[in-house]
């Protein structure tokens, strides 16, 4: 097996871990199956991650930033304010679309984590992690078109990450894309009214 530095050997044993925990969920999925996923030895697995909560972490670190890539890149001004967060609505609903076992697995994560004593604090840590994206991506927006919220960011950004969760948590369960593209018309409108040019 060729020597790897242990970050990119991490990244490898995440992305495994992502799809073992896609295919089988997250209690049935064993450190042992990940490094078989991984094509690694058991001692690998262990050398890069210390405990499973680690493991989760960066499950969670990974998934959001698979979909953030994506949306970072789609922010890009354009013609209109409602063009330019449009585009970033539709990234990252593409991305649901393209990926839908992947963003089920969160919502899982997320319980798993509630239920296992120990692990509460990684279910919060990612929710933080959504509210602190969207801050992010917030300023990202504000800075390069110059603009004025009528809210804090902040409580923009919480309330970004609770509106997509609850939107993407209906699509998986109730499907009908016919809907959709009115529903974030809808949200597109209603965040550019919270915003302002100069």
């Amino acid at each position: 097996m060729a020597r790897m530095p242990s970050a990119e050997r991490r990244r490898q044993l995440t992305e495994a871990a992502i799809r073992a925990m896609t295919r089988d969920g997250v209690a049935r999925t064993t450190t042992r199956s990940i490094a078989a996923e991984a094509g690694v030895s058991l001692s690998v697995f262990h050398y890069c991650f210390d405990s499973k909560q680690a493991l989760v972490e960066s499950v969670i670190t990974t998934i959001t930033d698979h979909y953030v890539t994506v949306v970072r890149e789609a922010l890009r001004p354009r013609a209109t304010l409602e063009d330019t967060v449009r585009a970033g609505f539709q990234a990252y609903w593409d991305h649901v679309r393209a990926r839908p076992d992947e963003h089920m697995l969160t919502y899982e994560l997320t319980q798993y984590a509630l239920r296992r004593p120990g692990f509460e604090h990684l279910a919060r840590r990612q929710y933080e992690l959504y509210a602190d994206t969207y801050a992010e991506l917030i300023e990202q927006l504000r800075t390069s078109m110059d603009l004025r919220l009528s809210v804090p960011v902040p409580v923009l950004a919480r309330y970004l990450a609770a509106m997509t969760d609850g939107l993407t948590l209906n699509y998986l369960v109730l499907g009908d894309e016919s809907v959709w593209t009115g529903i974030l018309d809808t949200v597109t409108a209603h965040v550019t009214g919270l915003v302002r040019s100069p």
